[in-house]
């Protein structure tokens, strides 16, 4: 059968290959064309149609500056389709782009899969009316999903989190500290790890409070991780500390705390047992924040505290006042965010989790309970091919 997937960044290629893996082993003779980047590649032995380097454009004016580039991915992306006739188009995440796809593949009467659900219950929740008419079935990483797509008509799959799959793996075949220490030219001090996210925009904004923080602990020995897209001249514009890159998961392994963008890689760095403070830093502005918090529709931004948070009594207001009061959003991880996302105030949630401290042992807690939550007996990417191989009438 013949499948078209479509991944607009980093986190998205490494989940769509795990599913095209799983699929090649049902369908040995799948002809696969993809959006993405090298992993999918290497799972199918193609190159991609679109790199997603070439598609990783974030939030209306990095998108308006780039917008000739976005509509001539789409217009190549839908030419494919058209031609290709796939059986199948499989969505992972990156809504704004993939629902446009969706609304394309359903006009040909191609089944659509969106695996990895949009955010909707965070913002924007007004794309469900688009899943409903364009989507033939939605996969879900996240458990507190179903629930809610259910209520607005929906039907949602929980899949399992392949984030859970991929960071165990990809930890048993990590080398030792040291031999991480001397592949990368780096000395035996702890490590801090900067993540400063794989988007040009994210980078611009969080790697100088990370630089800022990072210079008041001398003790500790500050790397970056780098996105694979990105040159080591462009994280130069920002930063002097060392850059590793394709080593993220392997940073956060080896590192005593680190700071993190907001997103997939928050919940790695929980995954791989590293405390962590999750920065989100766009326009600094008190009013931007009072904004994005309007748009939020939820009391936390990062996974690990969406995921295994406290859930009380308060209210979402409640939450969000005791953020700008103390800088602390979550339960299981500070979350800075917008204009609280400054040297000062991630450095005050950085510090106490520096050393063997009550904060720092209260984190791993929450990293357990998280990890509890997620487990699953099966396979998240080996349950994504199976349905929608099965569906397609496969046996």
């Amino acid at each position: 059968m013949k499948y078209f997937f479509s991944a607009g960044e980093a986190s998205g290629d490494l989940h769509a290959a795990q599913v095209i893996k799983e699929l090649l082993k049902l369908d040995p003779g799948a002809d696969i064309c993809f959006l993405g980047g090298d992993r999918m590649a290497a799972a199918s032995g193609r190159a991609p149609l679109i790199h997603f380097s070439r598609m990783a454009f974030m939030g209306f004016i990095d998108v308006a500056r780039h917008l000739p580039e976005v509509l001539g991915n789409l217009s190549t992306a839908k030419e494919a389709i058209r031609a290709q006739r796939p059986d199948a188009v499989v969505l992972v995440d990156y809504p704004g782009f993939n629902l446009k796809l969706a609304k394309y593949a359903k006009s040909l009467g191609i089944k659509v899969y969106y695996y990895i659900a949009p955010k909707l219950w965070a913002w924007k929740s007004y794309r469900i009316k688009q899943i409903r008419r364009y989507v033939d079935e939605v996969f879900s990483i996240l458990p507190f999903e179903p629930a809610w797509f259910s209520e607005r008509g929906v039907g949602v799959t929980y899949v399992g989190n392949p984030s859970v799959e991929e960071v165990e793996e990809a930890i048993r075949a990590l080398p030792s500290r040291d031999e991480f220490l001397a592949a990368h030219g780096l000395d035996d001090r702890p490590l801090l790890a900067l993540v400063p996210g794989s988007r040009v925009g994210e980078i611009k904004a969080n790697l100088p409070v990370m630089d800022a923080v990072a210079r008041r602990h001398p003790g500790l020995q500050a790397v970056v991780a780098g996105a694979p897209s990105l040159s080591r001249e462009f994280y130069a514009r920002f930063t002097d500390f060392p850059v590793v890159d394709g080593a993220t998961l392997g940073l956060m392994a080896n590192s005593r705390v680190a700071m993190v963008t907001s997103g997939t890689a928050a919940l790695e760095c929980a995954l791989a047992g590293c405390p962590q403070v999750v920065c989100y830093r766009a326009v600094g502005w008190k009013w931007a924040h009072d904004i994005f918090l309007h748009i939020l529709k939820i009391p936390y931004a990062s996974l690990p505290n969406l995921i295994g948070g406290r859930i009380d009594r308060r209210t979402r207001d409640e939450v969000n006042r005791e953020a700008v009061r103390t800088g602390v959003r979550g339960c299981v991880v500070p979350e800075m965010l917008v204009h609280n996302c400054t040297p000062d105030m991630v450095d005050r949630q950085l510090t106490p989790l520096v050393g063997d401290t009550p904060e720092r042992r209260a984190q791993l807690d929450g990293y357990d309970r998280v990890r509890g939550i997620l487990h699953t007996d099966s396979s998240a990417a080996a349950n994504v091919a199976e349905r929608i191989y099965r569906s397609l009438g496969g046996r």
